[in-house]
């Protein structure tokens, strides 16, 4: 199957925000207990984080990773997990049904993110929060000092602001399992006013507005319109969530469901400028597509969050398979294909919880399949996307027309004056041989192709056996044709002439 890329450094799609690479952390299943933060694990560091576990954040070189929640945060009160921790109160946690200690609170992820090399987007609770408690959490967070929220901070050992520039103003408002869920009216009038606070207390500060929890939600738009309307003024972003499974165990439809996700961010960007024109604003609102991965493998279950009021149970523990990396991949691909409205996003989660790193509590960690193709976006996807057209096969899914079965994307970093292309065959069964030309007067030599590719689909990594599926680093051959295997991911690395 030949496949063809045509594109010009002339033309650009936009310029890659590195936020576009970040990840999510929430107080859920082991993903703060017993993943980041293990006192008395024999890697713990002083503050009782993994360093085994940080080694591996650090190499996937994430620019933000939102916190605490998610579901928890529309419960969560931050005065809990602030100063002595033999002073914090354990609390029923309604989101997951767990008993939250609070050992791991806004102090300890602002000090972990500092060691992850990776700054903070935090969420306020809009749930059960009232726009003064978000407003006291920017005062803590970020006031110089002099007010009781600022000194308090001081007293609990940070003399300096934390400087938190990316805040949430709730999570996922219109969905019933929401504590305190809210109509679109309610939440774009709490989300106005709690916004104007935060704003007040720190004029530096950007704001998401929730969107809607996905695309198949009854009110999704007139949603997104109606909080638009109350909020425009006040926002920077809204949020886009969504995940995929392989519901049917049928991975040709499963690799198309990316199609979809595309379908999603140009929807909500219409409508987004929809609001501009009504209010004939100057401003562009931009999206922050903080939650996405592949999750399924424990969400076919009815009720995964195991037995009731335990202290940081399993919960949400997918085991990913070649299959889901690849869907990853295409994931990616669609984000980084609209950089020009995508500025942030944040593969969910990080640790443990559907997450590209896994921990043994009191034992070992080890990345799983989907780790691979983020780390390398994150780690080579710098510069502008190119508006590249692309000439190839497609096929066509029960959900979805016309799925390429070339998924690509074209980066061309000016400051190294190389072009990486993150290209998935979404072909079961066919190599797929790529030509590319890149403008008229400029030629491309490659100079890496890295591979992630395995004959089994279901095949994952585990603790026994980290490096069932790992990337391969392929030959590179001087003017020979790019030939791409069945089902895999690459990143293709060019010099420019």
């Amino acid at each position: 199957m030949l496949a063809k890329i045509k594109l010009s450094r002339d033309y650009a799609i936009g310029e890659v925000d590195r936020r576009i690479y970040g990840a999510f952390l929430e107080h859920l299943g082991r993903a703060v207990y017993g993943g980041v933060y293990e006192p008395g694990h024999e890697s713990a560091d002083s503050d009782g984080f993994r360093e085994d576990v940080l080694a591996l954040v650090r190499q996937l070189n994430m620019p933000i990773v939102r916190y605490p929640g998610g579901n928890f945060v529309s419960g969560y009160r931050f005065q809990d997990g602030i100063g002595p921790k033999e002073l914090r109160p354990q609390r029923a946690e309604l989101a997951w049904r767990t008993i939250e200690t609070n050992q791991f609170g806004i102090d300890d992820f602002y000090k972990w993110a500092k060691k992850a090399d990776t700054d903070v987007m935090l969420a306020v609770n809009l749930g059960t929060g009232t726009p003064q408690d978000a407003g006291d959490l920017v005062e803590y967070c970020n006031f110089e000092g002099g007010t009781y929220y600022s000194d308090l901070r001081k007293k609990h050992g940070f003399a300096e602001p934390f400087h938190v520039k990316t805040w949430c103003l709730g999570n996922e408002m219109d969905g019933n399992w929401q504590i305190c869920t809210k109509t679109a009216e309610e939440y774009g009038r709490i989300a106005c006013e709690s916004a104007k606070i935060m704003k007040w207390v720190d004029p530096t500060i950007e704001l998401v507005a929730c969107g809607s929890s996905g695309l198949g939600m009854p009110t999704f738009g007139n949603w997104e319109r109606i909080v638009l309307e109350h909020t425009y003024e006040y926002v920077d972003y809204i949020s886009l969530h969504t995940y995929y499974g392989d519901y049917d165990n049928d991975p040709a439809a499963f690799l198309g469901r990316s199609v979809q996700m595309e379908q999603f961010i140009k929807s909500v960007a219409v409508v987004c400028d929809y609001v501009k024109a009504v209010k004939r604003s100057d401003k562009t609102l931009y999206l922050s597509f903080d939650e996405w991965n592949v999750w399924y493998h424990k969400g076919i279950r009815e009720d995964d969050r195991g037995e009731p009021w335990q202290i940081a149970p399993a919960q949400l523990e997918d085991n990913y398979t070649f299959l889901d990396a690849l869907v990853v991949g295409c994931m990616l691909n669609a984000l980084l294909r609209n950089a020009d409205r995508v500025k942030m996003a944040c593969l969910a989660q990080l640790v443990n919880v559907i997450a590209p790193i896994m921990t043994e509590t009191g034992g070992r960690v080890f990345a799983q399949t989907i780790f691979y193709p983020y780390f390398y976006a994150s780690n080579y996807g710098k510069g502008k996307v190119l508006d590249a057209i692309v000439d190839c096969g497609s096929y066509d899914t029960k959900d979805v027309k016309g799925v390429p079965y070339l998924d690509s994307v074209c980066i061309l970093n000016e400051e190294d004056d190389t072009l990486v292309v993150f290209a998935v065959n979404r072909s079961l069964d066919s190599d797929v041989t790529l030509s590319l030309q890149f403008s008229e007067q400029e030629s491309l030599t490659l100079i890496e192709h890295a591979e992630l590719c395995h004959a089994d689909l279901n095949i994952t990594n585990t603790a026994d056996c980290p490096d069932a599926v790992v990337p391969v680093q392929k030959a590179v051959l001087a003017d020979s044709d790019i030939s791409l295997a069945p089902h895999s991911w690459n990143m293709l690395r060019f010099s420019l002439k």
